[in-house]
């Protein structure tokens, strides 16, 4: 799933010129999301149907610029690889209530989506198999993770599966060339699995609703844990323009059992 939203206010010229040089910066300085003081989202997976079928995680956090709290209930169809309709369900502090808490935000987009996730039968909880931690060093183009269990602990022999990310220049919105002095990136995702590379997903253009993204890390890898095959996913962390410095989103991508 690779419609990510984002969304910019309007600034006075000078404004704006100075908070691109300052998202150039950060983006050439290549630690894009711990440079400058951009809205970092965080994950809360909320789960998957029983069969696997259909996952729904939350994104939230405090708005750059605005300051507004907000959060994002998204629920992706992982056999179409296309959002459910309705989502993503948001929430946001308004003019109106601009101190309004993060958690009565939150509540608000998950009373929003309650019905879909009721109807999906979405209940069966997410199984983390490995994590890229916001306190992990590096660039995030690898994660290595294995899925054979000798009760609560990895089996001796288990069978490990290597997933890489590649970054490429790829075309955005035209409104991305006023914002940016770079070019926009996508991504690719390569599984390598008994010393067989295989490609499983390249970028071939960049949905509006991703919004001029700059850079890319993967962030974890999941599936049921009732050990559905069909919800095994990838986590990809997503960093769009933001005023204050690059934020971030979160995407998913459904991965072929290995």
């Amino acid at each position: 799933m690779r419609r990510n939203g984002a969304s910019a206010g309007s600034a006075r010229p000078a404004m704006r010129a100075a908070r691109i040089a300052l998202a150039a910066l950060a983006f050439v300085a290549g630690s894009v999301a711990p440079a400058l003081a951009g809205d970092r989202a965080l994950l809360q997976p909320i789960g998957y149907s029983a069969d696997g079928r259909y996952f729904a995680f939350e994104e939230f956090g405090i708005q750059d610029g605005s300051g507004f709290a907000y959060a994002n209930v998204h629920v992706v169809d992982l056999a179409s690889d296309t959002w459910v309709k309705g989502s993503p369900f948001k929430a946001r502090a308004s003019e109106a209530n601009p101190d309004e808490k993060l958690a009565s935000i939150r509540a608000t987009a998950a009373n929003a989506a309650r019905a879909t996730l009721g109807d999906l039968a979405i209940e069966e909880p997410a199984d983390i198999l490995a994590l890229v931690g916001d306190g992990v060093a590096g660039d995030g183009s690898s994660l290595t993770f294995a899925m054979q269990f000798a009760g609560a602990v990895l089996a001796s022999d288990m069978p490990e599966t290597v997933l890489t990310l590649s970054r490429f220049n790829l075309p955005g919105a035209a409104s991305c060339t006023d914002l940016l002095d770079q070019p926009t990136k996508g991504f690719a995702l390569t599984i390598t699995h008994d010393g067989t590379d295989e490609e499983i997903y390249r970028d071939t253009r960049l949905p509006e609703s991703r919004f001029c993204p700059m850079d890319y890390r993967l962030y974890a890898v999941m599936r049921p844990m009732n050990n559905s095959q069909a919800g095994l996913l990838a986590v990809v962390s997503s960093y769009p323009f933001g005023f204050e410095g690059p934020d971030r989103r979160f995407l998913v991508v459904p991965l072929p059992a290995p």
